[in-house]
This record gives C-alpha cells, sequence and structure tokens, in this order.
C-alpha cells in the first residue's frame, strides 16, 4: 500500500478536514448476515426489556442497585458482604471479552453490543422508514427546511424520545428494582419528582446518543475499539478484504461487461463502494482492520450482492484471519488462547465453589469498641457484643438464636432469645458472651459461634474474647 493510500490512517473517517463532523449516511443493509444479525438482536432487546421483570425465587433476575448496594446476577443476590465474589464475576467477564476478541475480533461490537444493536436495529430502521434509504437522507439533509422537512424532522424526533423515554425506564428497573418503579408509576410522577427527574435526563442522554452521537460512541468513547488493537493478531478472526484476490495484479478497476479482467491483471473488486456506502461508522474496509470497524458484516452482505450480479465468487469480504488471506491458513486454538481459555475455567471454576459455600445468612459478631471484660461471680468471665445477620433470601429465618460451640459457655440476648430474620433484611443488636475462666486459656481466646434457626444450625462464626491475663 503506498503512502497516499495510507493516509486515511491520520484521521477518523467521521471528521472532515476543517474539524466539522462528517454526517455518516448509510445504505440500508441487507443479505444474510443482518437477517441473522436482526433474529439475534431482537433476542436480545427481548431479554434485555425483560429481565428486570423476571424473578427467581422472588430475587429480581438482574438488579444493580448501586444506591443500596444490592446486585442480582442470574436471580443470585449480591450484598456488600459479597463484593469478592462480585469481583470475581467482572474479572470472569473481562476475560471472556478479551478471549472472545483475540479468537473472533469486535464480534461482540457488531452482534450483541447494545449501542449497536438500538442504534441499526431501531432508531435507523425508524429512520429509514420515515427519511428512506442512503440517496433520500443525504437529499433530506441538503433541503431547505420546508414542510415536508419539518414534518419528516419533527415525526422522527418525536418517536426517538418516546422509544429514549422507554429505554431510560427500563435502565430504571435495573438500578431501583422493578417492583420499585411500577410502584412510582401508580403513584403517578408528582410523589416522585426527583425520579422522575433523574428519568428525564437519562431519557435525554439516550436521545443525545442515539439521534446525534450514534456512531461517535464507538470511535471516540467506547475504549473496546482501543483494545483491540492490542488484543488482535494475525491469526484473529475478523471482517477482512481479502486484497490478494480484490487487487490482484494491478489494481482494482471498475466493471466492464465481456471484460477478462484475469487476463489484464485485474482484481474482483470492481471499485463500486457500496461497501464503504453500507458502513455505519464510514471506513472503506478495503484499507484493512481500523479502529472503526464494529465488524457488523454489513460490507460482507453488500459485496456478496455485488459479486452475485457481476457473476463473481462471493467471500471478498468475509470472516477471515490476516494469515487466511496472505498464507492460506485456517483458524487454530493457539497458545495464546490456551492461557486465557485455561485462565477463564480456573476462575470460573473458583467462583462455582464459592457460590457453593456461600451462605443464605451471613452473621457477623464483633465485641463492642471501647469495651473490656467484666469480672462476675463463680469464676465468670463476660464480653458485650454487637451482631449482624444478613438474611440474603426472600423467605424469612424464623427462630433465630445463638450457642457457643466452643468452648463452653452462656451467650445472653440483650432484649430476646429468639428472633426473627426478616427477608432481605439486617437484623443487628447486643448480646453477652460469658465462660467460666477455667475454660479459658489465655488473655486472648477464639470462639466458635453457631446461629441456629430452631434446632437446625444454618451458619457458624467466629469472635475474639477477653479475659484477665492471670487465667492464662
Amino acid at each position: 500500500m503506498s503512502q497516499d493510500q495510507d493516509n486515511f490512517r491520520d484521521s477518523i473517517g467521521t471528521i472532515k478536514e476543517d474539524g466539522k463532523r462528517a454526517w455518516v449516511f448509510p445504505k440500508k443493509p441487507s443479505g444474510k448476515f443482518y437477517e441473522y444479525r436482526k433474529y439475534v438482536s431482537y433476542a436480545l432487546l427481548t431479554f434485555l426489556i425483560a429481565a428486570p421483570f423476571i424473578k427467581i425465587n422472588g430475587n429480581q433476575f438482574l438488579m444493580f442497585n448501586v444506591l443500596e448496594r444490592r446486585f442480582n446476577i442470574f436471580g443470585f443476590p449480591f450484598y456488600p458482604q459479597d463484593f469478592h465474589l462480585f469481583v470475581i464475576s467482572m474479572i470472569i467477564g473481562v476475560i471472556f471479552i478479551a478471549l472472545f476478541t483475540v479468537a473472533f475480533g469486535r464480534i461482540f461490537c457488531g452482534w450483541m453490543c447494545p449501542q449497536t444493536i438500538f442504534l441499526e436495529m431501531v432508531f435507523r430502521r425508524i429512520e429509514y422508514w420515515i427519511d428512506g434509504d442512503r440517496g433520500a437522507q443525504m437529499r433530506l439533509d441538503r433541503q431547505e427546511w420546508n414542510a415536508e422537512k419539518i414534518r419528516k424532522r419533527v415525526l422522527k424526533w418525536i418517536i426517538f424520545f418516546i422509544i429514549s423515554f422507554i429505554i431510560a425506564n427500563v435502565f430504571l428497573a435495573y438500578l431501583i428494582g422493578s417492583d420499585r418503579l411500577i410502584q412510582y408509576v401508580t403513584d403517578g410522577p408528582a410523589q416522585h419528582v426527583s425520579t422522575m427527574v433523574s428519568l428525564l435526563i437519562f431519557t435525554g442522554v439516550f436521545y443525545f446518543v442515539f439521534a446525534w452521537f450514534r456512531e461517535q460512541v464507538c470511535i471516540i468513547a467506547c475504549p473496546y475499539g482501543r483494545m483491540q488493537g492490542v488484543l488482535l493478531d494475525n491469526k484473529s478472526i475478523v471482517v477482512a478484504y481479502d486484497y490478494k484476490r480484490g487487487e490482484g495484479e494491478n489494481g482494482r478497476k471498475k466493471w466492464r461487461k465481456n471484460e477478462d479482467r484475469e487476463e489484464l491483471g485485474h482484481g474482483d473488486c470492481i471499485d463500486c463502494n457500496q461497501c464503504v456506502n453500507v458502513c455505519p461508522t464510514g471506513i472503506d474496509i478495503r484499507n484493512g482492520t481500523q479502529l472503526e470497524c464494529v465488524n457488523c458484516t454489513a460490507c460482507i452482505d453488500e459485496c456478496d450482492t455485488i459479486m452475485e450480479k457481476v457473476d463473481l465468487p462471493k467471500g471478498l469480504i468475509r470472516y477471515a484471519s490476516e494469515n487466511e488471506i496472505t498464507k492460506k491458513e485456517k483458524f487454530k486454538f493457539t497458545p495464546r488462547l490456551k492461557g486465557y481459555t485455561a485462565v477463564l475455567v480456573i476462575l470460573t471454576g473458583v467462583l462455582i465453589g464459592m457460590m457453593f459455600l456461600r451462605n443464605d445468612l451471613e452473621a457477623n459478631i464483633l465485641r463492642l469498641p471501647g469495651q473490656l471484660y467484666e469480672h462476675k461471680e463463680g469464676n465468670i468471665i463476660s464480653n458485650v457484643y454487637t451482631y449482624k445477620l444478613l438474611n440474603k433470601t426472600t423467605k424469612t429465618v424464623e427462630n433465630v438464636h445463638f450457642e457457643l460451640i466452643s468452648p463452653k459457655g452462656e451467650i445472653k440476648l440483650v432484649r430476646h432469645e429468639n428472633f426473627d430474620v426478616q427477608p432481605e433484611a439486617l437484623a443487628e443488636g447486643t448480646l453477652f458472651i460469658e465462660i467460666n475462666a477455667s475454660a479459658l486459656s489465655g488473655d486472648k481466646n477464639n470462639l466458635k459461634i453457631g446461629v441456629y434457626s430452631d434446632e437446625k444450625l444454618i451458619e457458624t462464626t467466629t469472635a475474639r474474647f477477653l479475659a484477665p491475663r492471670s487465667y492464662k
């Protein structure tokens, strides 16, 4: 590739030479991959909208309540006490994305990213319906503000705002919970003004992203596009232009009927620029893998359609690696991929094991700060503690009480002996632990305490017990 041809790397395709934005008017895609993407996108959209309203054992399927520090992932509730599990699950997610990128490039962006799905499968499809295809949109953009342009713009903006408002409500359901959202809707906006203001702010953000910022999110804001420069190599499967076949010995050339292109030394690319016109980020895939490419396959479908019309083999643009194009090498599971996979399997195993060991009721018993021991009659040493019991389930834990497992002693609660812990609630209180000095081994003793529901042991915890040094 010559220096002149390589100048595209000096700037972003959506920025003009004078620094202004070059608005992208992509052609409406069609073809096999586009149909597959529609099926995947609408399935994911259904899941995205339904997930906050699905309950498993009374727990919302997905919830990320940052304000109250409560998270539900696939129906499993996570609290601040489970932060280590949440961190491990996030690390697993990052490694999985890295593994997927090393193997298949930026396929996540084109097929599963919410930004791409909403923009390409919702907002752009509405735009095609109202404004028309690429040529009609460009003419409408240059057209003066007459009755037709005002009607189309206002209609599109209203629909975009309504959809953005719906997305904001779904987003809010993930943050505060679907039950609370439904309650707010039932009560009316006047009863929850602050929430309504936040909702309108989120609506404005989504409207800005999908109506104006658009592909700039993928190019400028999203860090994942820059990650691929680190993660990709010559063995990664990406949306690639077969320049060996497309350029030939004498480069690409416009199509002429009954012309022997092979004899003239021209490649199969007929330089129709349809792959550029259909690209949602406005790049030329023939320049190679680029930051802006989201692997949406629109250029593959369009190129296959053109190849079929001119009776040339399909696959000039296809899913392929650099090594496949240059060396005809097929995809292999490289040592790099094996390393990522091994780490992923190990962390997943650790997470599953910790999930099975995780108790539904978590107990935390600590000595009351600033308090020492008390020496009572009968050679009894007493310490005062505070306890916190977190019920992570949607069921009430009834008749809870404490027993000292080791050493032998007695536990006395300040207010009551047995109590209930309500669903997804925290029970707090104060208790005394009394132990005969003869059972103690020193001034600092480790206690093992059992938490019982009726006669069933549901959790064990430990605490530190202080005693006089003379009882060593």
